[in-house]
């Protein structure tokens, strides 16, 4: 029995560490959630300012509502741990409860049979009428066990008792943890009511605007259109470049394995070993990766994702990658990259080291194309550059200056490529 109960007691604590564990990274997650909606609402005030409904607004406001969605999910994941600490802990108090009355009714049963044999006399009279000398001894030594077994039977039930009265003690903890829960539950579904009719009264108004927003986004596609066509034909310039220093590296250890064939081999046998060196730069995933310390640079590259630097130090995604639709309108388009929503001429970072491939004009507005190993990273709609093709860059350093938008707030386009191929960059930087 008491071994039972200290085998209990164990899983019971084991038990509650781990609901414990999972509840406290509820809980982080939580107040991290709250602290994005303080973010993002700092940035809605900002966008007040401007009384015409913009579509920053409503990307600020959909982010919202997404990240009031996730903390009533968090609360909810809270209430399923608490209910089933709430369910176990009962089951817990009923199985001490059983293990209590049993406990009880062996020791009235031996405190019984104690009273019923307690005189010296009817002891002595158990140890002397013994068969032999050996049998006494085996009798005392039985009495001695049972009067500690009576005293083992006091001290567990003693101890079933207080483990109980702390289960006891731990599901009021847990109503009451219930209780504040549903309470921050309650209070989000209420601002979620709020934050989704604020939402409709900027959709209402950009409705409004539909015609005006058209030709924005029309005037951004066209811009989208000039912007690939540069990015293309810089890139398609490197990758030629690429080819030609791929080509000059395999020339070179072409020239090397000849001359390091014996005088005895063949032309053919020295060729067929230079071929095989040449092969080794060939079968290279992308030609900027057989260049000179190329493959090392895009391997940095892949490592950092997911943890790449913004291009600049606040902002919001005002159009995401990809294929969108404005909520409520009739308007969508296809996003190269991220259009970023910033402050009018913030700092623009480079997010990896790198090298300036080129630096060109769109509409009136710099653009600045960066290098890194395979990865191209664009940041345009630039107001100014502050670098220069053939310019070395590292993480964080200036590259330009954000340009303004219709709205009159800063913005850029972000764009990331692998070659000519165009990445999603939110997958890539770190989540804000």
């Amino acid at each position: 029995m008491r071994l039972t109960l200290i085998a209990l007691t164990l899983l019971l604590c084991s038990l509650n560490g781990l609901f414990a564990q999972s509840r406290s990274d509820l809980e982080k997650q939580r107040a991290e959630i709250q602290e994005e909606i303080a973010e993002v609402k700092r940035s809605l005030d900002l966008t007040k300012q401007n009384k015409k409904a913009s579509l920053g607004q409503l990307a600020l406001l959909q982010r919202k509502l997404r990240l009031r969605q996730a903390a009533i999910n968090n609360v909810n994941r809270q209430i399923d741990f608490i209910q089933s600490d709430i369910s176990n802990s009962r089951n817990e108090i009923e199985k001490l409860k059983k293990q209590l009355d049993t406990l009880k009714v062996q020791y009235e049963k031996s405190v019984i049979y104690a009273y019923k044999n307690r005189s010296n006399y009817d002891f002595l009279n158990f140890i002397f009428s013994a068969s032999s000398f050996n049998d006494a001894l085996k009798r005392v030594e039985y009495l001695k066990s049972y009067r500690n077994y009576r005293e083992q039977q006091t001290n567990t039930i003693i101890n079933t008792q207080a483990l109980l009265q702390q289960k006891i003690g731990g599901l009021e903890r847990s109503r009451k943890e219930k209780d504040d829960v549903l309470a921050k539950q309650e209070k989000d579904k209420l601002e979620l009511v709020e934050e989704r009719k604020e939402q409709a009264q900027v959709v209402s108004k950009l409705k409004s605007r539909e015609k005006e927003l058209s030709k924005e986004l029309t005037s951004k596609q066209r811009a989208d259109n000039k912007l690939k066509a540069s990015i293309k034909a810089a890139i398609d310039r490197e990758i030629r470049l690429a080819r030609q220093k791929a080509l000059e590296e395999e020339r070179r250890l072409k020239a090397e394995a000849l001359a390091k064939a014996p005088a005895a081999k063949t032309e053919s046998a020295a060729e067929a070993a230079a071929t095989k060196k040449e092969e080794t730069v060939v079968k290279k995933a992308s030609v900027f990766d057989a260049t000179p310390g190329g493959e090392i640079i895009s391997d940095n590259f892949e490592k950092n994702k997911g943890k790449l630097p913004w291009p600049v130090e606040t902002g919001n995604i005002k159009i995401p990658f990809g294929n969108y639709s404005i909520t409520g309108t009739k308007l969508f388009g296809n996003n190269p990259g991220l259009t970023l929503e910033t402050d009018q001429n913030s700092s623009v970072r480079a997010i990896f080291d790198g090298e300036v491939v080129s630096v060109f004009d769109v509409e009136g507005e710099s653009n600045v194309l960066i290098r890194h190993g395979k990865y191209f990273t664009t940041y345009g709609n630039l107001s100014s550059a502050a670098v220069s093709k053939g310019t070395k860059v590292k993480a964080g350093d200036v590259i330009g200056r954000a340009g303004s938008n219709a709205d009159g707030n800063g913005e850029i386009e972000f764009l990331l490529l692998l070659e000519n191929k165009n990445l999603d960059p939110a997958g890539w930087i770190k989540r804000k």
